[in-house]
């Protein structure tokens, strides 16, 4: 009778399903404001082309949108203001408990406005993400998007890199060009580039997911199965 047992049936399917969620890679994004590129992100998860699962959203603004955001989905949410700590490094320290407390794998930087310190380089290794609104090196920091415009380039974009200690200077993982238009403003062009922020921080993470990054100095080769 016990072959017959309905449960039997599900045992093998349950734990392959508990496999599969373990191999998923644990992801700690860090927001200031509006977070597009987090619900990007959630959106690509939830869809299944990014095999990865938001175990925290950390945001040092109690205001940000992004909360609301993750709330939505059912995200675990905590507020570090900027206020409550004497410097950066004790903040960077709370930031490293709850980050390791659920054992994230990689963070997320998603509109995070805030210089981070060496002491969370250190503890997550080349395992930092961000997106800037530039083809770098050109037009690191803020208003990346200004910056082009007032230099006159042609082409503009967006860049997702690793987070080393200078501002916007970590080793490039993935790049996208938009074409800059006379008429553009900084709010137009803005728009077209933040389409493919939205297109390609995902990639880079699910890159990274399926172990296909590799950093030699600071230039990163993407493998390619053979």
């Amino acid at each position: 009778m016990a072959e017959n047992n309905p449960l039997n049936l599900l045992i093998p399917f349950i734990g392959v399903r508990i496999k599969y969620m373990s191999d998923l890679l644990k992801l700690g994004v860090l927001i200031s404001g509006n977070g597009s590129n987090l619900q990007s992100i959630i959106d690509h998860i939830e869809k299944g082309s990014l095999k990865a699962i938001i175990k925290i959203v950390i945001s040092n603004n109690p205001e940000a949108y992004g909360i609301t955001r993750a709330k939505k989905h059912g995200i675990p949410v905590v507020i570090l203001k900027n206020g409550d700590f004497k410097n950066k490094e004790e903040f960077d320290l709370e930031l490293i408990r709850i980050l390791k407390n659920n054992y994230v794998d990689l963070v997320i930087l998603a509109g995070f406005m805030r210089i981070i310190t060496p002491t969370l380089l250190k503890a997550f290794p080349h395992k930092i993400m961000n997106i800037h609104p530039a083809l770098l090196p050109s037009f690191p920091g803020i208003h990346g998007q200004k910056q082009a415009l007032e230099y006159g380039v042609k082409l503009s974009g967006c860049t997702v890199h690793f987070v080393d200690e200078g501002v916007d200077t970590g080793p490039i993982i993935i790049q996208s060009a938009v074409q800059v238009f006379d008429n553009d403003t900084e709010e137009t062009l803005a728009a077209r580039i933040l389409k493919e922020e939205h297109r390609i921080y995902s990639q880079a993470i699910q890159l990274f997911a399926e172990g296909k990054i590799e950093i030699k100095g600071r230039k990163v080769r993407i493998k390619t199965e053979t």
